[in-house]
């Protein structure tokens, strides 16, 4: 399956942040990238992702490159506002899809909306309709979600917590993984292999996972190594 995640705007979109100076992007990315590092736990699973820290990705440049990846579903990662852009009382969770209601993009919000409400405990604003462009020119399953509001105090201080963060990216990818039916990959359980003796000083050797595809076996050797270790790939018949 293929996911792409949007994280919404740039560092330097105008007006895009709190009153008291936080950027949207700021939370948008950082929720975007625990959701990856979390999907990556599920079989067959390929995230791409919309945005870039280097540039405000256009938004048509957005739904061009998820149209012609031809994934399967786009989840635009957003935190909201209200009135002009001072503290006031709004708050909550909203999730959206386009004014059609098509029915799984439908679904699925109504899914990770849930989702997001329990790892949160925010208030319900429910699943709405936009004609937002992430929406309407995505040709696959398209939701996007508000997670807070900027100008709101204390949601502008959950939105600027790294633990509200992991929290609403552990709603997206909850949800995404109740309505698709993701499973998780196997455990690796560590196992000691010994080919000689200690009493003849050989060699013992760690065995941490065995795969059928040579992908999933780089996958693992990389991120072995991004951890501080050596990694070799054997291959046998």
């Amino acid at each position: 399956m293929k996911i792409m995640l949007d994280a919404g705007h740039g560092f330097d979109t105008p007006g895009k942040r709190s009153p008291n100076g936080m950027k949207e992007y700021e939370f948008n990315r950082a929720v975007a990238n625990y959701a990856k590092q979390m999907l990556e736990d599920y079989e067959n699973v390929t995230v791409y992702f919309a945005h870039s820290d280097e540039d405000d990705v256009p938004l048509q440049e957005r739904t061009d490159r998820a149209n012609a990846l031809n994934v399967d579903c786009y989840i635009s990662i957003h935190c909201n506002a209200f009135g002009n852009g001072d503290w006031n009382e709004v708050d909550g969770i909203e999730t959206y899809v386009y004014i059609t209601k098509p029915k799984e993009a439908y679904e699925l919000a109504t899914v990770i909306h849930k989702q997001l409400l329990a790892v949160t405990g925010r208030d319900d604003r429910g699943v709405k309709t936009a004609n937002f462009h992430v929406l309407r020119e995505t040709k696959m399953t398209a939701v996007l979600v508000e997670c807070g509001f900027m100008t709101n105090r204390l949601e502008a201080d959950l939105l600027k917590s790294d633990e509200y963060r992991k929290a609403c990216a552990e709603g997206i990818v909850r949800g995404l993984a109740d309505y698709y039916h993701l499973k998780k990959k196997p455990k690796l359980v560590p196992r000691i292999l010994s080919t000689t003796s200690e009493k003849n000083r050989g060699l013992y050797r760690v065995q941490v996972g065995a795969f059928k595809y040579k992908e999933n076996a780089e996958q693992l050797a990389q991120r072995l190594k991004e951890a501080g270790f050596d990694s070799y790939i054997y291959y046998e018949d």
